[in-house]
């Protein structure tokens, strides 16, 4: 096997990574179709997405799920089954915590984004992709879908299946479809973008 084919090594991510974590995804979803217009004030999008993607991956840390490449180049968010993408609290405080690093148009453009993708989620146990992204610096080299393939296996081991939700279909459906995702259904998002809603059964 040559070097180039070596399984890319991943690991559960610590609490001194999340910085990191929060750049590779600020700068992945900052020209997203969904995400990108979610923050319209681009002079301000990297600061507004920042905190949310801080508040979704400190919250992750209370699960073994926040897998990262070695350096953080790319991170993915996955909450297990059974699992919340926060706790009680940072629910209950959600919208004010949205109005106070954006305003409130925003705020509520982005929880119309969110509660629609939090509604068709399927019932069945399943570990759930919140989010995945690589940095910029670092995008060409096949680490995302090379961490997305990775984390899978960890979940294959365990007989379970997964779901996405692919805000770029164009770029990003035929990818998930490789790593055995099949798309279930489409949400059409307050901007008029569609969102691909994507499940893979457990493997043995």
């Amino acid at each position: 096997m040559s070097s180039q084919e070596q399984p890319l090594s991943i690991r559960t991510a610590r609490a001194d990574d999340v910085d990191a974590v929060v750049a590779a995804l600020t700068t992945a979803f900052f020209s997203d179709p969904v995400w990108g217009p979610a923050f319209p004030d681009p002079g301000r999008r990297a600061a507004q997405a920042g905190a949310l993607w801080r508040l979704f991956a400190a919250s992750a840390l209370r699960y073994p799920w926040l897998l990262v490449t070695e350096h953080v180049e790319a991170a993915a968010l996955w909450i297990p089954p059974g699992g919340t993408e926060l706790t009680d609290e940072e629910e209950h405080g959600f919208e004010a915590f949205l109005r106070e690093t954006t305003d409130a148009g925003t705020a509520a453009g982005i929880v119309g984004i969110l509660e629609p993708m939090e509604s068709a989620r399927p019932q069945e146990p399943h570990f759930y992709l919140s989010l995945l992204g690589t940095h910029d610096d670092h995008r060409g080299k096949g680490l995302g879908m090379g961490l997305l393939s990775a984390s899978l296996d960890r979940i294959d081991e365990m007989n379970m299946p997964a779901y996405l939700e692919s805000s770029n279909p164009v770029a990003n459906d035929k990818r998930y479809a490789s790593l055995g995702f099949e798309p279930i259904g489409e949400l059409t998002m307050p901007t008029g973008h569609r969102v691909t809603t994507m499940w893979r059964p457990a493997r043995d």
